[in-house]
């Protein structure tokens, strides 16, 4: 091998390196589109096909996915709105409008902190659950077991979890819309002396119905999200029980982090 060659050569490796990595993300995205669209197919042409999916495991999902997760939600929610309420109010007393900070409270929970969190913590606790239940089934070949047997693996198991998450990551986003708002108003009402009563007459009169729908709008894709993540990782795990961990971390690191994305790209879009 020449000098030239050998100055060259970790050069061609990075590209190399780089083309290869490019060529797994595209393939994942693939992956993971055809996950969404088999998983509608399902649920909207399963029954004619004599395979419905099962309202059965879309409830239990349901039941995990969202109804156990209100206290950490609700936890969190009034957290969130009192610290927001609590930088507000200090922020707006230096210019001497602290009365009006139940505008900024109102728009910042609706449409930014309320998804936000909750997609995060869904991602946390679901997404993570769903990245391992499918990664150790995947290890103990019950998903081959299951197209031996006839069943569709997506219908059985992936459409259940997307269907529930979509259902209930945008309810459990209008509960923290209702718990933040309630926790900023209790502020809000023992630091300024504004009666609950008034705080909520100002959050309905700057209020739209456009502002909750943009925050729901956002949880949808959120859970859609969620759910494809961590089921496309966890059919793509490796080796054991390491494995399994490996792609539960890497599930709730690109869930959150898709998460953040689509937030920003879709408040610069719709705020245009």
């Amino acid at each position: 091998m020449s000098e030239q060659e050998a100055e060259q050569s970790p050069v061609a490796k990075k590209i190399e390196d780089v083309g290869r990595t490019t060529l797994i993300g595209v393939s994942e995205i693939g992956y993971c589109a055809s996950l969404i669209w088999e998983s509608l197919y399902w649920a909207f042409m399963g029954k004619s096909m004599g395979q419905p999916v099962r309202l059965q495991s879309v409830f239990a999902q349901m039941m995990e996915t969202g109804i156990r997760a209100i206290p950490i939600v609700a936890m969190l929610a009034v957290t969130v709105g009192m610290m927001l309420a609590i930088q507000g109010i200090y922020t707006m007393r230096i210019f001497g409008a602290e009365s009006h900070v139940t505008i900024g409270i109102a728009f910042s929970v609706v449409r930014e902190f309320a998804p936000l969190i909750t997609g995060i913590l869904v991602a946390g606790r679901s997404g993570s659950a769903l990245a391992a239940r499918i990664g150790i089934m995947n290890i103990n070949q019950e998903v081959d077991a299951l197209s031996v047997m006839g069943i569709n693996p997506v219908r059985f198991l992936v459409a259940p979890a997307l269907l529930a998450m979509v259902i209930m990551v945008p309810c459990l986003t209008f509960f923290s819309d209702v718990i933040g708002l309630l926790g900023a108003g209790i502020y809000v009402s023992l630091d300024l002396g504004v009666s609950l009563a008034a705080y909520w007459d100002q959050v309905f009169e700057w209020l739209r119905v456009d502002d909750v729908m943009h925050g729901l709008g956002k949880s949808v894709l959120f859970a859609i999200l969620i759910a494809v993540i961590g089921v496309a990782n966890g059919a793509g795990v490796r080796g054991g029980a390491e494995g399994v961990g490996k792609v539960t971390t890497r599930a709730v690191v690109q869930s959150i982090s898709a998460i953040v994305l689509t937030d920003m790209l879709f408040a610069f879009m719709v705020t245009r």
